[in-house]
């Protein structure tokens, strides 16, 4: 169980000092081996300039890519707006649940290597803190702005390490996922939605002990932003900029809230997003976790050509 280091970490983000050199001195202290962040200055849709902390950190496993080795590495991305919408909101906010559950993994898995429990591949895990971030308009709820656009947060958060990613959002600003807890996307790759994979499905029945969530994707929820198109949320915007199979975690509810509601972080949802993440890093970076069929995907490119088209920003 992964509850202390989620409570560890709320309690460090869930203020308007939250910053990325302390969440990368506590990661540094339990185990990871290396954490950059970058402060990033923007402009929000509303022409206000802020900024945000990106953090990267990687663990590195025994048979890591980092060090000479062959094991595969796992991306884990915390995907997210803002943890807070401060000044207009008091406290941490729903739409920082993607960051809280990515940074959660990322603190298990440093920490299990420190007790001595490695992971066969590195593991890198991404995301950005923001305590005082905009929010912007959306239907049928607020959507939480950032200070930064699509392409920083790509840049800083999809690391061309990652041979395959998990990107975990708060996705409860619609009608689509209406469960408690956490649903996972088909596998997107090289503007491909491909088949859902029966090794992230057997995963999620074992950490959750229920029946498994999958939720809906449209063509155009996984290209880039600002092509006009409306989108589900940013969940899948990782898969915009790598040709790694990208699977999106949403952390999810019955019913519709916004992602600048505060309160409405749920500690079980949280925790079982991140203890998913560790527990695909742990079978993907031994080599018994596919995110996709190498084989069907080449097959449909040999009938239906490249889909790379759906990464851009089109004809636009």
């Amino acid at each position: 169980m992964l509850y202390r280091q989620m409570l560890e970490l709320f309690d460090m983000l869930d203020r308007p000092q939250a910053c990325g050199e302390e969440v990368k001195k506590l990661m540094l202290e339990r185990g990871a081996d290396e954490v950059t962040v970058h402060t990033v200055e923007g402009t929000d849709d509303n022409g206000k300039k802020g900024t945000t902390d990106c953090i990267c950190i990687l663990v590195k496993g025994k048979n890591g890519k980092s060090s000479g080795g062959t094991a595969p590495t796992m991306g884990i991305i915390g995907r997210l707006g803002g943890l807070g919408a401060r000044p207009e909101m008091i406290g941490f906010v729903s739409d920082g649940d993607g960051a809280l559950a990515a940074l959660t993994a990322g603190l298990k898995v440093a920490e299990m290597k420190k007790n001595g429990d490695v992971l066969e591949g590195d593991t890198i895990i991404c995301t950005h803190i923001c305590p005082h971030a905009p929010t912007a308009p959306h239907d049928p709820v607020p959507f939480m702005g950032s200070p930064i656009d699509m392409v920083a947060m790509n840049k800083y958060e999809v690391d061309p390490r990652m041979d395959a990613i998990l990107t975990i959002d708060t996705t409860k600003g619609n009608k689509i996922i209406n469960v408690n807890g956490f649903a996972i996307s088909p596998t997107v790759k090289d503007g491909y939605i491909l088949a859902v994979s029966d090794d992230l499905v057997d995963t999620m029945i074992r950490v959750t002990g229920k029946m498994p969530a999958v939720f809906a994707l449209a063509q155009q929820d996984i290209t880039p932003y600002g092509n006009g198109l409306h989108h589900l949320n940013s969940i899948l915007q990782p898969a915009t900029a790598t040709h790694a199979p990208v699977v999106g975690v949403a952390i999810t509810v019955e019913q519709a809230v916004a992602g600048c509601a505060t309160g409405a972080s749920h500690g079980n949802d949280v925790e079982s997003a991140a203890r998913y993440a560790v527990e695909v890093a742990k079978y993907y970076t031994q080599g018994k976790c596919r995110f996709y069929d190498p084989e069907e995907l080449a097959l449909m490119k040999k009938l239906y050509g490249s889909m790379d088209q759906f990464m851009t920003m089109g004809n636009a």
